[in-house]
């Protein structure tokens, strides 16, 4: 395949999606980092490889400036591409397994530490270490992958704060802060540790942590995303079974609005669009990105990027 980026500058209603080549037989998160460019019909327009990037590119989602940012965790990686469709020269945060980002009200940067302890803590079921399938980064001077934690930067890379919230591990043991989403006023932070069993909450301006939004009992569910909606209510995708994977909408406090089935397992990735109650999910094991409409509760629209298990981030420009 030839690696030549023709990302075109943006358009309202472009859908961008990470989406890496993973062409690497010794470690199955590994390859080429690459963002797939599609205007609002799901019509590709073109790609962007991405430079200093080695694994999983995912985690997209525009800033307030225009710039679409990306992470790739494993190496440390923040980026920021402009609307011109060009990847910026880099702003270094801090050496940690960064996999998304949240735009405050004051002008600060929220980011999530996606991975969690040493290993230690791995499950029976997957092995040794040395098995799992991918190479997981240390932090510089540590013996840990990371600590789960959310921090606050300002824009040009200043470290103001590390919340020291708590994280589950998922059910690898593993995964730390891998989604998290700031409320509509900017002072709680509403995460999850993928696959776990836990939607957690922290108190950003007082600085605690605060009772879960939701906990799911052994074998009655496990998270995948929850994010806050503009009116402060959540979507959260979970998996009932290794087969079924709902989206909900619920309340504030977590009452159920109205639960959907999905499709297919895999779903991971809840973004917002420009249309108004529709949004964008996306299936990690497929690499589908499909647009659902939340008044029809289907599917309307929906594109597969060609690579299982590779499909890490969508973000839709908004003009």
């Amino acid at each position: 395949m030839t690696q030549e980026s023709t990302m075109q500058p943006f358009a309202k209603g472009d859908i961008l999606v990470g989406c890496t080549l993973l062409n690497n037989p010794e470690d199955d998160h590994a390859g080429p980092g690459r963002i797939i460019q599609y205007d609002a019909d799901l019509n590709k327009k073109g790609e962007l490889w991405t430079e200093g990037t080695t694994h999983l590119v995912g985690g997209l989602k525009f800033g307030p400036d225009g710039n679409l940012w990306a992470f790739d965790s494993n190496a440390h990686r923040v980026l920021h591409i402009s609307p011109e469709g060009k990847q910026l020269p880099e702003t270094k945060y801090a050496e940690r397994s960064f996999s998304h980002c949240n735009f405050a009200p004051d002008g600060t940067v929220l980011m999530g530490e996606h991975l969690l302890g040493d290993g230690s803590n791995f499950p029976e079921w997957m092995g040794k270490y040395e098995d799992m399938g991918t190479a997981l980064t240390t932090i510089p001077g540590e013996d840990v992958f990371g600590h789960g934690h959310i921090f606050r930067f300002s824009k040009d890379g200043e470290l103001i704060k590390e919340y020291q919230n708590e994280a589950h591990g998922g059910m690898t043991g593993f995964l730390g802060c891998t989604t998290a989403s700031l409320s509509p006023d900017g002072k709680t932070m509403l995460y999850s540790s993928e696959t776990g069993p836990r939607v957690m909450q922290y108190d950003l301006e007082a600085d605690k942590q605060l009772p879960d939004f939701l906990t799911f009992a052994p074998r009655e569910g496990m998270v995948l995303v929850a994010v806050y909606r503009p009116d402060g209510t959540v979507l959260m995708i979970k998996a009932v079974s290794r087969t079924d994977f709902v989206l909900q909408h619920l309340t504030a406090d977590a009452k159920e609005i109205k639960t959907y089935e999905l499709p297919s397992p895999g779903w991971a990735i809840i973004s917002p669009s420009i249309d108004d109650n529709v949004i964008l999910i996306g299936n990690f094991f497929s690499g589908t990105v499909a647009k659902f409409d939340l008044d029809k509760g289907e599917i309307i629209a929906d594109v597969t990027v060609g690579v299982e298990r590779s499909l890490a981030g969508i973000a839709q420009y908004p003009g």
